[in-house]
């Protein structure tokens, strides 16, 4: 009897129903591949995960059911009941929503897929979860706010995370304030990546206000927030206007003060404004004197007319301006009129009297009359 071959002996356990082409290929199938997204998950985080698996074999497999296991990071949607055959050198891929319900780490869920002629393929699949959050620091802010003045601040946002955050944006929150723009989108950070928002801050109250960063991993939204308090104090680069050089001279009826006017601050001053405040009361030609634009470190002339009611020793003279963003600021210098006397309305600036100046050309022209009648005569 000549001894059998091993395709006789195939065929002869096909026909007794010992085996199969499909579970002598099972063990042709493997995993060849599993992703996850987000590729790293923060604790409460859903994600989807996708298992790829290939048949190395000359055969089609047949596989009953795939579901994913395990604890830490478990399985939201059903297990495939039915799978049916993979062809020989294809790929089928298996999705599963997840969600991370433990603690930081890294989990291993195991994926087990069931072969129809019996046996099974199991395969721990590796998913990191890890809670840090972004960061956000003010990284530029005035020296002290102002009410009504803008201030420039800039938040930095920072990603320590090993994964990219997506839609990043800072939201200012609060009241007693106005903030432009009203939010800053910064977009994707790559991880150990940062950006900036850049807000400019109008206060119209002492307050909080609170930066909230937004930002996504994956499908799931996570926030952090700083809080900025605003206080009112000398801002220390505003503009800085000094009265110097003064002199006072009378006037008929009244005074007029000349001087200089310096801006000692760091920032320029606007719409620069001078005059004599209560009890002193303007008069022509200079009630107000328009300065204009004064930079830092410049200086300019001005004069202002005014009388004064009564024995008034004192008067203040009044220095308005306004910063870039159109806010008003006031300055007052005391000017002490001491022992100088206005000129009476009957004397002019030498101190002669305006009658006896009159008196005067009355006597030159009778002389002159005079003179003519005796000429007329002769």
């Amino acid at each position: 009897m000549k001894p059998l071959n091993l395709i006789t002996i195939a065929l002869i356990c096909i026909a007794a129903g010992l085996a199969s082409p499909a579970a002598a290929g099972t063990a042709d199938v493997v995993v060849a591949s599993s992703t996850i997204e987000p590729p790293v998950l923060m604790k409460g985080d859903v994600g989807t995960l996708t298992v790829e698996i290939m048949n190395h074999g000359a055969g089609p497999v047949a596989i009953r059911s795939a579901r994913l296991y395990g604890s830490g990071v478990v399985a939201l949607s059903d297990a495939y009941p039915s799978v049916g055959d993979i062809g020989a050198g294809t790929t089928k891929r298996f999705t599963f929503t997840v969600r991370a319900d433990g603690g930081e780490g890294t989990f291993y869920p195991p994926f087990v897929l069931d072969f129809q002629n019996g046996g099974a393929l199991r395969y721990p699949v590796p998913i990191q979860v890890e809670d840090t959050p972004l960061t956000a620091s003010i990284v530029k802010k005035p020296d002290a706010f102002a009410e009504g003045r803008r201030a420039d601040v800039t938040i930095l946002v920072g990603n320590p995370r090993p994964n990219t955050a997506s839609g990043v944006q800072v939201i200012p929150q609060g009241t007693g304030f106005t903030a432009t723009p009203s939010s800053a989108f910064i977009g994707a950070l790559a991880a150990d990546a940062a950006g900036t928002a850049v807000f400019n801050l109008t206060p119209e109250d002492e307050t909080d206000v609170t930066f909230r960063v937004l930002w996504h991993n994956g499908i799931n939204t996570h926030s952090v927030d700083i809080a900025l308090p605003v206080t009112f104090g000398e801002d220390k680069r505003q503009a800085d206007l000094y009265v110097t050089n003064v002199e006072i001279m009378p006037e008929i009826g009244g005074y007029r003060i000349v001087g200089d006017v310096m801006n000692a601050g760091l920032e320029s001053a606007r719409s620069v404004l001078i005059r004599p405040g209560e009890p002193a009361i303007p008069t022509d030609p200079f009630r107000v004197y328009v300065v204009g634009t004064l930079d830092p470190d410049d200086a300019a002339p001005f004069e202002v007319t005014f009388r004064v009611a009564g024995d008034t020793k004192t008067i203040p003279v009044i220095i308005e301006h306004r910063d870039s963003d159109g806010n008003r600021y006031t300055e007052t210098t005391t000017v002490d009129l001491g022992s100088i006397t206005a000129i009476s309305a009957g004397e002019d600036d030498g101190g002669i009297p305006i009658a006896g100046i009159a008196i005067a050309v009355l006597i030159a022209i009778g002389i002159i009359g005079a003179i003519y009648y005796s000429w007329r005569r002769k």
